[in-house]
């Protein structure tokens, strides 16, 4: 039987890929727990710096699987929820890769991600209210956050999808491609792997987290992300390459 997820280290580049083209990669329990172990594998290796997430067959992930919906099974792992990453995301960063269509819990899988490059003729959508459903793996949570609350609420209740480009211009989507989205994904993941990798996972914590922080306590609460970073041997590196007109040799200590 063919893997559901296929997972492959390029270089400092862990690439992921659902590889279930024939039910659109539509999400199973078994996939899901394998991205959740892919991403344990990510942090665990020095040697990686990211991660690509993106599907088979010209398709990001249609969403759950509704066959295995209705014989009880949900597309969750205990600790990351739906696909793996929705309650819970590794400390280094993540692409989604999208080509083709990205509903339901497909966009909270990419909206779950930390950077999301898209082919031009990519949709992103969350139908569920459709289906008799809600979007519960976090597209109903994230999207206000994300977007203003009519637009926001105007995917929710309407269930309609909207392209690549429309979700560029609203600031869902960082880059759009004509080529399949894996080799854009790829060219800005080299560029986050140039970085130093304490710096690269503080900062992202720091991004994804600080939402939730009172302004008056956004200092403080981000003096631990930053503390070891600036203690780091990584952060005299990078002074010592810059005074010294050369690439930084990053240690990751």
């Amino acid at each position: 039987m063919e893997e559901e997820v296929l997972v492959a280290a390029a270089g400092a580049v862990l690439e992921v890929t659902i590889n279930r083209p024939a039910q659109r990669n539509a999400m199973t329990r078994a996939a899901a727990e394998a991205i959740g172990r892919a991403m344990d594998r990510l942090d665990a290796d020095d040697d990686l710096r990211c991660a690509i997430l993106t599907g088979a067959g010209g398709t990001f992930c249609a969403g759950m699987d509704l066959k295995g919906f209705l014989r009880g099974e949900l597309p969750v792992d205990e600790r990351g929820g739906f696909g793996g990453i929705c309650t819970w995301t590794p400390n280094k960063p993540i692409i989604a890769a999208v080509d083709g269509a990205a509903f339901a819990g497909g966009f909270e899988l990419a909206l779950a991600c930390d950077l999301i490059v898209a082919n031009e003729d990519a949709r992103f959508g969350i139908p569920e209210v459709k289906r008799g459903l809600v979007a519960a793996g976090g597209g109903a949570i994230q999207l206000p956050r994300l977007l203003p609350r009519p637009l926001a609420m105007e995917l929710a209740l309407t269930g309609e999808p909207i392209g690549a480009r429309r979700a560029r211009e609203l600031g869902l989507v960082n880059r759009v491609t004509e080529g399949p989205a894996i080799h854009a994904a790829r060219d800005l993941a080299q560029v986050i792997a140039a970085n130093a990798p304490l710096a690269v996972a503080a900062s992202k914590g720091i991004v994804r987290d600080s939402w939730l922080w009172p302004a008056e306590e956004a200092n403080a609460l981000q003096a631990p992300y930053v503390a070891r970073v600036f203690e780091s041997q990584d952060a005299r590196e990078g002074a010592r390459a810059f005074a010294e007109k050369r690439a930084p040799e990053w240690k990751n200590r």
